[in-house]
């Protein structure tokens, strides 16, 4: 298996395949148990089942398909990108037959690029509609499947032989993660829409008796119907709309995580803390205005040692500020939302209710029970259970913190824009003591609270919220904190978490002073160099020893469509290898780009960055 590492990512393998054990389909398994004996001799009792692996065949769920490059919806310059799909069951390509004979079979999916003048329309037909397909037992003629008809000659051109589709599909292999990878034939039009399918070719392969080699049945009429799996559309036109372009394009607004400021001195106080005003509804039914900031501030925040001290209300953490006149509610807000997520969360309420009666139990017995009593007790287990502690550690974390209270205003967060914070641990202090308050009534009880701490660290947290089409067009984005501007110590990740399509959210233990974005491994894209005349292309090979690296250049077709077949032979023979031993997955090491990863360093205070770009 072929390996490379490339920078800013992990080490990735590349495999040819990755078979199944049992392809897709119906299978009867036959167990016959022989008895001998003196008197009759052997009497045999057989026993005959059936059992049907029902793999995917003419559809996809999203959650079986990890990443599609370029992004749907894209608007980046990818023209000289072949098109991808990554699929998350990495033997899925090889699960069905495409027609043909011997154990090396090509995967039975392929990708298929049309253009916007070119684009079939798909339509949803029923299996009783496609008479050539075999239906298997758990399929009935009214199942839906969708379906495009493409022009014979249009798909003569574009759909790779049975050889070449071997070459298109491969296996990577990093993080212990391993993903399926489908990879097209043809380079997306410059300047127009694109779109891409990914077809079933399933038994639509046939070996004529004067060829050793499989053909595609493309049949007698004018139009070729195909079964398609999934489909996506992205237009090159706007090279600024790519992976690089987009990620640098984040630190053109060096704001940081605050309003703006007003021009009332006082008020500029509290916004350049992070604070803002929000409405409170007071205990006895008044209403104001208050100040408010989540968890997230504005610049760096040490590590919080200092203990708190139990509450039984929200009210004990309102602070007022006379020269404002107004109430400060982040804290006291923090507690009452912990609690409240507690109490919405049976399983946690309960747990956290019946540990604390045990604790109680276990306090009294101890305070009360003389050292000379002469019969013996049953122990009370009064640790705090796993399921609670884990509970209140994800608390910590921000786990299920609703988004408003992490973002209270959209303009803390504008579009295509990155913010660095500190994490206020004073703030997750006082959650998770809400959250810590279920069964908290008298003051005994917060007395009792103190006594027995709930042993949870609250290090030193920092961190950064994207919001981007970045985050949404990349869902194998890779972040990485270091606690240096040389990325030699890098910071133990505590949360990645999407807030929504376009909000990623990073917690990181320690002081960022550098943050990188790239791609993850199935995002790597192949791509060649095409000549100004896009007749030729070109690509720069990976040489195995690390010298010389030889080019090879062959013709485009006018349909933009690589031969994947001679662009084989030639990187063998570049390589000095023989084609019978050159793999997918060597050809996919050759093909692919090197990851594109963007560095952030965040100014001294943390609150602001900028970027540079490294291929």
């Amino acid at each position: 298996m072929p390996e490379t590492q490339t920078t800013g990512t992990p080490r990735v393998s590349f495999a040819s395949h990755w078979r199944p054990a049992l392809e897709s389909g119906t299978y009867h398994i036959t167990v016959e148990q022989d008895i001998f004996l003196d008197s009759i001799g052997k009497d045999s009792f057989p026993a005959t089942g059936s059992f049907a692996i029902a793999g995917e065949r003419f559809s996809l769920a999203p959650s079986a398909i990890r990443e599609m490059f370029p992004p749907d919806g894209s608007l980046g310059e990818h023209s000289s990108v072949l098109p991808h799909i990554a699929l998350n069951r990495p033997t899925l390509p090889w699960e069905r037959d495409p027609g043909g004979t011997g154990d090396d079979l090509p995967p039975w999916l392929a990708l298929l690029v049309f253009s916007e003048d070119e684009r079939p329309e798909p339509a949803v037909v029923t299996l009783a509609d496609l008479p050539a397909v075999q239906r298997e037992s758990h399929q009935s003629p009214a199942d839906q499947v969708t379906v495009i008809d493409v022009p014979k000659e249009l798909l003569a051109e574009l759909l790779p032989s049975y050889d070449e589709l071997r070459y298109l599909a491969h296996v990577r292999e990093g993080d212990g993660e391993a993903a399926a990878v489908i990879t097209a034939a043809r380079l997306p039009a410059p300047g127009v829409s694109t779109t891409v399918h990914l077809v079933s070719l399933e038994g639509r392969f046939h070996a004529p008796a004067a060829s050793p080699t499989p053909v595609f049945d493309y049949g007698t009429g004018p139009l070729v119907r195909l079964v398609t799996l999934a489909s996506w559309r992205f237009a090159c036109v706007d090279e600024a709309q790519t992976f690089g372009w987009m990620a640098g394009r984040l630190a053109d607004d060096p704001g940081t995580f605050r309003l703006p400021d007003s021009g009332e001195p006082l008020t500029d106080t509290f916004l350049s803390q992070g604070f803002l005003p929000a409405r409170h509804r007071l205990r006895q039914g008044g209403r104001s205005i208050a100040w408010y900031r989540g968890p997230l501030a504005t610049g760096p925040t040490a590590s919080d040692d200092v203990p708190l001290t139990p509450v039984r209300t929200a009210d004990a953490l309102l602070r007022f500020h006379p020269q404002v006149g107004m109430f400060d509610v982040s804290y006291a807000a923090a507690w009452q939302l912990g609690r409240l997520l507690t109490l919405r969360s049976p399983d946690a309420a309960t747990t956290l209710y019946q540990w604390r009666r045990r604790r109680d139990q276990n306090h009294k017995r101890a305070m009360g029970q003389a050292d000379d009593y002469p019969l013996s007790v049953t122990e009370i287990d009064a640790v705090l259970p796993q399921t609670a502690r884990n509970w209140l550690g994800g608390l910590s974390r921000l786990q299920g913190i609703p988004f408003g209270y992490l973002i209270p205003d959209e303009r803390l967060l504008p579009v295509e824009t990155i913010r660095f914070f500190g994490l206020d641990q004073q703030w997750v202090r006082c959650l998770v003591d809400g959250a810590y308050s279920v069964g908290r009534l008298t003051q005994a009880d917060a007395v009792l609270d103190s006594s027995y701490p709930l042993g949870l660290t609250y290090p030193q947290v920092s961190g950064a919220l994207i919001r981007s089409d970045l985050v949404s067009g990349y869902p194998g984005l890779l972040i990485d904190a270091y606690a240096d501007t040389d990325g030699r110590t890098r910071l133990p990740l505590l949360r990645s978490d999407r807030l929504s399509p376009n909000i990623l959210l990073c917690l990181f233990e320690g002081l960022l002073a550098r943050l990188d974005v790239h791609h993850a491994p199935e995002s790597q894209h192949a791509a060649v160099g095409v000549s100004e005349d896009r007749t030729t292309f070109s690509k720069v090979l990976r040489s195995p020893g690390g010298g010389h690296a030889p080019t090879v250049s062959l013709r485009l077709t006018s349909r933009r469509t690589l031969p994947i077949g001679d662009l084989v032979s030639a990187i063998a023979s570049s390589l000095h290898t023989s084609r019978a031993d050159f793999t997918s997955g060597d050809f996919a090491l050759q093909m692919i780009e090197t990851a594109e990863r963007v560095t952030f360093l965040p100014e001294p205070d943390r609150t602001t960055g900028a970027a540079s770009s490294t291929t």
